[in-house]
């Protein structure tokens, strides 16, 4: 790995910072003409084919078995791709996509609070100071509805799409703690975990899909095959070429390009909670993670 950032690195942080910020307006966009469990389960189906395809194509085998990794990978399969997207689908048929960048800002911050308990990361006092500050933020950006709760499905969505999160950063954490294994197989076969979990439930709940018209067909298409295949690999080679500590800067970009999209593209509304809750958000992200980007910008 190399120890500084090659400017083919920054490019790649930049386009998936643009890309993974479309995710939440395509999503918007395929829940137009498909169920939210149809919209979960097309996407993984769609990734998952991908990556297993790439795996022979880049030498990458299947892992061999080892004490524990196979119920790991299950478990890491279902927190990292079947019940978010599941969350995430069903929460923003009743918010804004912006919102749903929004709370994936907290990811960082989630992990931060888990990784007191679940490792060496102990929670010092500026960690805390930036989780405050972050949390502070997303109790702005859902506050102002939590008092509707029974009389809108709005808070509830809300609450899932931060539901969603949470299951991100835990299955984060239990990444750090899986056997090794190749980055490429992992995000292959919990893909492939999430596919045969969603399928079933797709199939029972919402039946076999129909092509539901060029607009949220391509989106669906796109959300697979570009957000959720193509931009893992991108993501991996990152990794492989910075570091993990570089990769965190994608979570600065990605709240900031949701909104662009949501306003510009959907023409939904920003209101002024929206932007107080982006600047803790990434304010606390920054505070948690100071020594971390210092170092970073001194390579």
């Amino acid at each position: 790995m190399s120890e500084t950032a090659s400017t083919r690195d920054w490019l790649s942080i930049f386009v998936l910072g643009l890309v993974w910020g479309a995710s939440f307006m395509l999503m918007s966009i395929g829940l137009e003409g498909y169920g939210p469990v149809t919209v979960a389960t097309a996407r993984t189906v769609l990734a998952a084919a991908v990556l297993l395809i790439a795996m022979p194509m880049t030498g990458c085998a299947m892992p061999k078995p080892a004490p524990g990794l196979w119920p790991m990978l299950i478990v890491i399969g279902l927190l990292s791709t079947a019940v978010p997207f599941l969350l995430l689908s069903w929460g923003m048929q009743h918010v804004p996509s912006v919102f749903g960048g929004l709370s994936m800002a907290t990811i960082p911050l989630m992990v931060l609070v888990l990784a007191h308990f679940a490792s060496d990361e102990k929670m010092i006092a500026r960690r805390a100071a930036g989780v405050a500050l972050g949390f502070g933020g997303a109790l702005v950006l859902i506050g102002p509805d939590l008092a509707n709760i029974g009389n809108s499905n709005a808070p509830l969505g809300q609450l899932a799409c931060i539901a969603a999160a949470f299951c991100y950063a835990l299955s984060s954490i239990l990444v750090r703690r899986c056997p090794p294994i190749d980055a490429l197989g992992m995000s292959a076969l919990t893909l492939a975990v999430g596919a045969v979990a969603l399928i079933p439930i797709m199939l029972w709940l919402e039946g076999v899909p129909n092509w539901a018209g060029m607009r949220p067909g391509l989106a669906i298409l796109t959300l697979g095959l570009v957000q959720t295949a193509a931009m893992t690999l991108l993501r991996i080679q990152v990794i492989q070429s910075a570091g993990s500590v570089f990769m965190t800067l994608v979570n600065y970009q990605v709240p900031i390009w949701a909104m662009i999209y949501g306003a510009w593209l959907l023409n939904e509304d920003l209101p002024w909670q929206f932007f107080v809750a982006l600047v803790m958000i990434l304010g606390g992200l920054a505070l948690g993670q100071w020594r971390s980007l210092i170092a970073l910008l001194r390579r």
